[in-house]
């Protein structure tokens, strides 16, 4: 059976290490970094989002505020109030809960925050310097899930990797981190990878999953991930995450990419779903905005 890596308790320890670095930051004399979230309309599962990421900020000792746009705000409004959080000196980290309505651009206003600000890591120069292995902003999911793979102690050097998925805010980046050379600045993984997507014949997929030291997989598909692709004592990291209808209960309940039951009878390390990447994206989330915070500081000072 696959040891389980559990992302609840990693994240833990991480939002327990910056409650500690937040708190050495402010008796420096700095105030509490601060983070604004906004929500724009009333999607639920982004008010869920944006909830829990509040309630993370103020475990760690983070200042935040929601601001709530309705649904008809149009998208000059929206990059008004983005460009006056850019300018001011109390904010330290902006995002914009995703999505936004079908009449805004979405590119446009990630882009609009400043980078500085970025804590989502979406703005196009932060991707940029990531692709290039440059300090940049790194997108909380797959920042997430390599610092997973760092803490459970998975060996990612010279080994096979999958990503199932191509994304351009998860698997992307995840692809990016994986492969780029640890002695740069993003200090990535140095693993050989493979990206799958929707139109990789599942022959194929099945064939590049099975030769796999570690697969990752973001595509929001339950079960497409079955024991007959996962090589034994591989590591599977599960981004996916899809609300189904039990068959057997008639409740709904959250599922991964991952045939979990199955899947941890082959596998040398597994996530579950919920309880291994979700927990985790939060949590850099907060590092992030701590992050922001310092080099903001720094710049200010000078």
């Amino acid at each position: 059976m696959a040891q389980i890596i559990d992302g609840k308790a990693i994240a833990a320890e991480i939002r327990a290490e910056l409650r500690k670095d937040v708190e050495a930051f402010k008796a420096t004399g700095h105030r509490e970094p601060h983070l604004t979230a906004i929500l724009v309309g009333n999607d639920q599962a982004s008010e869920t989002y944006v909830r829990m990421k509040m309630n993370a900020a103020q475990d760690v000792g983070i200042s935040s505020e929601t601001r709530r746009l309705p649904a008809t705000t149009s998208e000059h409004e929206l990059l008004d109030i983005i460009d006056t959080l850019n300018k001011d000196k109390n904010v330290d980290g902006i995002l914009v809960q995703l999505p936004v309505p079908d009449h805004m651009n979405e590119r446009k206003v990630c882009n609009a925050i400043v980078c500085e600000k970025d804590v989502d890591g979406f703005n196009v120069f932060n991707v940029g310097r990531m692709c290039l292995d440059m300090k940049s902003m790194i997108p909380a999911t797959p920042l997430g899930v390599i610092e997973l793979l760092k803490r459970a102690g998975i060996d990612t050097f010279g080994k096979n990797a999958v990503v199932v998925g191509r994304s351009k805010n998860v698997s992307m980046p995840i692809a990016m981190l994986m492969h780029a050379d640890g002695r740069n600045e993003t200090g990535a993984m140095d693993a050989t990878v493979t990206i799958c997507h929707r139109f990789t014949p599942p022959k194929e997929l099945a064939k590049y999953c099975s030769m796999a030291d570690i697969i990752i997989t973001a595509t929001g598909v339950p079960g497409l991930i079955t024991k007959e692709m996962v090589k034994p004592g591989a590591c599977v990291i599960d981004v996916g995450i899809t609300r189904i209808t039990d068959p057997n209960t008639g409740k709904t309940k959250l599922v991964g990419d991952v045939d979990f039951e199955e899947v941890r009878q082959v596998a040398g390390y597994i996530t579950p779903v919920p309880g291994g990447v979700g927990p985790m994206t939060v949590a850099m989330l907060m590092h992030n905005t701590f992050t922001a915070a310092k080099n903001l500081a720094k710049i200010n000072k000078s």
